[in-house]
């Protein structure tokens, strides 16, 4: 039986993809304590990259937001892996942002808002977080954003 967050997932239309396999020398999550947390995730569906491309160069706003929200789907994944059950996630600590973009973009903190908006949406004030968002020339697969993650484990 599907606990309250992925009924909620469930409400929402999301289906949790199985956890993407690392591409290169790392873990896909680590785990201390009371805290996990979650390598980089790009927005993967379907085993490609679904959002490529720049912000502000050829990737709208709106287009990026789906990006990060597609992101938190696979930090989901890769955090469901590792608690087991989303139920034991008692705080969504922090959340990092990857924005592709050239130098003049300044509207990283809208696209971020795809993965954030979410977090709060699926886990309620358990999923308000802090937060660093970044623009960055490139990623991998070129990857038009990138989310990392902490969280917290009962």
């Amino acid at each position: 039986m599907a606990g309250k967050v992925e009924a909620k997932l469930a409400a929402l239309g999301i289906v949790l993809p199985i956890p993407a396999a690392p591409i290169a020398n790392y873990i896909p999550f680590n785990i201390s304590g009371k805290l996990v947390v979650v390598s980089g995730q790009v927005p993967v569906r379907d085993g490609k990259i679904a959002y490529t491309g720049k912000l502000g160069a050829g990737v709208s706003i709106e287009v990026g937001r789906e990006a990060a929200r597609l992101c938190f789907i696979n930090l989901l994944a890769q955090l469901k892996a590792a608690a087991g059950d989303l139920d034991n996630v008692t705080r969504v600590v922090r959340l990092g942002g990857f924005i592709a973009a050239p130098a003049d973009f300044t509207q990283h903190a809208l696209v971020m808002n795809g993965a954030s908006d979410l977090a709060v949406e699926v886990f309620g004030d358990v999923g308000r977080h802090a937060r660093t968002t970044i623009g960055v020339p490139s990623l991998p697969g070129d990857a038009a954003v990138e989310v990392e993650g902490m969280f917290e484990i009962a």
